[in-house]
């Protein structure tokens, strides 16, 4: 993601020097671009975009062992969120399957000023455009966390002009334990089962134990958040990594922890819906 400094971080790749040094001569003309590196082989270059996580890679196709696809294969087995790719070749034949791949631009060799300049104005566009996009998801994921409410229900206030008014819960739960009391940040906790007359609250920071009935948990507890997925286990959807069905027809959740917990078939909808709000 580009920096707060406005400066756009690049990695070039090309086998041949001389091409590497004539998009270096054109890129140095633009004072927001950095080349923090350059590759001229395709395993170079997943190393070192990997290690440095640039804004935008100028990528041959055309190379010898790994060629530019390739590169752009062996990012996604690993990178969840690749960098802007732009294509640099001699051959137009490749242009179809790099728009496939959803490269921004595919520059033909050798790309005169004019045309990296346009390649460059819609590199600034789309990184704006992602940083809007992430300002945007991050401000409404933490009015949803302050107000409880699911990130879906404040953006359709916010589109209606409606009040997001405050949460009702409380962000810590009081956990008893003898004459001491832990404060246990509910952010924190993964899952809640109970063990008998007690229930176990399983935190990031460890399990505590306390004397309360799961109706009274689920009155405490944020509903939007913390979902009841059998009799006696209550979830923070928010750590949960995926559903999974199994053979027999039962689902289970596999949070974040690999933990994996048992869905009752009548809770199996309410479940269902959460993930996706």
């Amino acid at each position: 993601m580009q920096n707060n400094s406005g400066t756009i971080k690049v990695i070039v790749v090309d086998d041949e020097p001389l091409a590497r040094k004539g998009l270096r001569y054109r890129l140095e003309e633009h004072k927001d671009i950095e080349i923090i590196t350059e590759c001229s082989t395709g395993q170079e270059a997943v190393h070192a975009i990997m290690t440095h996580l640039p804004d935008v890679v100028f990528l041959d196709i055309q190379m010898p062992e790994l060629n530019g696809f390739q590169v752009v294969a062996e990012l996604k087995k690993t990178l969840t969120t690749l960098p802007i790719i732009l294509f640099v070749t001699a051959y137009d034949a490749y242009a179809i399957k790099a728009f496939e791949i959803h490269a921004l631009d595919y520059l033909l060799k050798p790309a005169d000023d004019e045309r990296i300049a346009e390649a460059l104005d819609r590199v600034r566009a789309s990184l704006k455009q992602q940083n809007q996009s992430e300002q945007s998801d991050k401000l409404i994921n933490l009015v949803a966390g302050y107000t409880g409410q699911s990130a879906t229900d404040v953006l359709e206030k916010l589109a209606n002009d409606e009040p997001v008014e405050s949460s009702p819960y409380s962000d810590t739960m009081a956990i008893k334990d003898g004459s001491e009391v832990t404060r246990v940040p509910v952010d924190s906790i993964l899952w809640i089962d109970a063990a008998g007359d007690y229930m176990c609250v399983h935190a990031k920071e460890g399990m505590h134990i306390m004397r309360k009935t799961m109706k009274e948990l689920e009155k405490e507890l944020n509903p939007n958040v913390f979902v009841r997925v059998h009799r006696s286990a209550i979830v923070n959807i928010n750590f949960v990594k995926k559903m999974v069905s199994h053979v027999s027809g039962e689902y289970h959740l596999i949070l974040q922890n690999e933990t994996e917990l048992k869905v009752s078939r009548s809770h199996r909808d309410k479940v269902k819906a959460a993930m996706h709000s």
